[in-house]
């Protein structure tokens, strides 16, 4: 698969997701960013061809390249067994079926310190350029975990002392009012099917998030992650401060 530009290319370098297998690079392109990039390149003995900028586009499927292209390979998810953190902070994502909205999040959930995201198992891979764009590279260092089962997944987080919470109106307290301090499991439903029924009936604690009006609508799941996930690097930096 072919991902595009600075940032793209330069995320798959540095993370740990893929392999990447040839950078094309226009002939007329020089930067101080494609210089580091080149460097990258070289250390992980990844062949570069120079072509013209009609060839480069004739590749890319965008216009937003800026002359760089690599060819990389689908991305290598994660088992749970390889995430180790000494306080761990896992979000479950239900229902999110569009890549930009799946790239939000993932660049939401990486900023926030987010140790894994489990993903229900299903392909990506058509999607893959997308998500890296929208999560600004975010997708190649955050630990993403593809379940089988995720309800499996979470039983097993709670026999390791993992408390679950879920973004959920029913029966819920305040979101700030919920103690994020601890070893956490944050599970978040896209906007048209929510939570599936099964992973609501593993969860220990429902947490909403009040507005400033009526409005009934809820808030999109890349908006909701946002919100939620910083409320726990804010209580855990504010821990940490005590």
């Amino acid at each position: 698969m072919i991902i595009e530009g600075n940032l793209s290319v330069k995320a798959a370098l540095l993370g740990q997701q893929r392999e990447v297998l040839r950078l094309y690079i226009d002939e007329e392109k020089h930067s101080r960013d494609l210089s580091y990039i080149k460097h990258r390149a070289d250390e992980k003995n990844v062949p570069i061809t120079y072509l013209s900028r009609p060839e480069i586009d004739a590749m890319a499927s965008g216009h937003t390249h800026g002359g760089l292209l690599a060819e990389v390979t689908p991305a290598r998810w994660q088992e749970l067994s390889d995430i180790h953190a000494e306080n761990p902070f896992y979000v479950l994502v239900e229902g999110i079926e569009d890549p930009f909205n799946l790239g939000y999040i993932m660049r939401t959930l990486y900023s926030a310190g987010c140790c894994g995201l489990l993903l229900r198992k299903r392909s990506w891979e058509t999607a893959e350029s997308t998500i890296i764009k929208a999560s600004a590279g975010a997708s190649e260092y955050l630990n993403v975990v593809m379940c089988e089962d995720p309800v499996a997944a979470i039983r097993r987080l709670k026999e390791q002392g993992v408390v679950c919470c879920a973004a959920m109106r029913k029966d819920a307290d305040i979101y700030y009012e919920a103690d994020f301090t601890v070893p956490l499991l944050l599970a978040i439903g896209g906007e048209m099917r929510g939570l599936s029924s099964a992973v609501l009936k593993e969860i220990d604690r429902n947490i909403y998030i009040p507005y400033a009006n009526d409005f009934r609508n809820a808030l999109n799941a890349a908006a909701a992650t946002a919100v939620l996930a910083f409320e726990v690097e804010r209580q855990r930096a504010s821990a940490l401060r005590i």
